[in-house]
């Protein structure tokens, strides 16, 4: 039986896979698929310059370090939880003020509300459809967490400065301590994300994917 999970004075804490659940933010087709909507329904010169290069990059660079991730939590036995931005509506009447005025709607049930099959769930693992950006704001994870027993998130997804640090500072003003896998996060420029990264520094323990996998193995 591991010890009780205690800690208040640290975020340097080693991962408690017993205590623990990986998170995987928004890695879904409306941002991450070339016919997702957010990309489709870019302008030519943003599907150029941005979309599709970001796409290329996270297949290449932020995917397998997200897919290592994946398998090290299953083998170590934590709970593994996923949040796609869906709406609960097809019209998405039930979306966040922000959503609407920014024009973002994913349908529920739609393609784009489904995770990109590299890193599609596996049995019973939990998918909360979010409409905010911040998972804590727009689902019931806290209670679930709580549910769950655990005291530690570790996360993952994109966007990094958007919905990621939306939920590590919620998450930490909830009392999680959390850690953030910074190669397995992702946002559109190398400058946003070393900015993200910089301001939520105070807020979580952050590590790489090689990291993380090997405490995660001697654990």
């Amino acid at each position: 039986m591991t010890a009780p999970f205690l800690s208040t004075t640290s975020r340097d804490i080693a991962v408690q896979p017993d205590r623990a659940a990986l998170l995987f933010i928004d890695v879904q087709n409306f941002c991450l698929h070339p016919e997702g909507s957010e990309v489709r329904q870019a302008s030519e010169n943003d599907r150029r310059d941005t979309y599709l290069p970001f796409i290329a990059r996270f297949n290449r660079e932020i995917l397998p370090n997200m897919q290592a991730l994946q398998r090290a939590g299953r083998q170590a036995g934590m709970e593994v939880m996923y949040t796609t931005i869906e709406s609960l509506t097809l019209d998405g009447r039930d979306r966040s003020l922000d959503y609407k005025i920014t024009g973002f709607n994913v349908p529920k049930g739609s393609f784009d509300a489904k995770l990109i099959d590299g890193i599609a769930p596996q049995g019973d693992e939990i998918v909360l459809p979010k409409s905010s950006s911040s998972v804590f704001v727009s689902t019931h994870i806290d209670y679930v967490l709580r549910n769950l027993g655990v005291a530690q998130l570790v996360i993952s997804g994109v966007l990094t400065d958007q919905c990621v640090e939306s939920a590590v500072r919620d998450a930490c003003d909830l009392g999680y301590l959390v850690t953030l896998v910074a190669d397995a996060c992702a946002t559109y420029t190398p400058e946003r994300q070393v900015a993200s990264l910089q301001a939520i520094r105070g807020y979580c323990r952050q590590v790489t994917t090689a990291e993380l996998v090997a405490e995660l193995a001697i654990g």
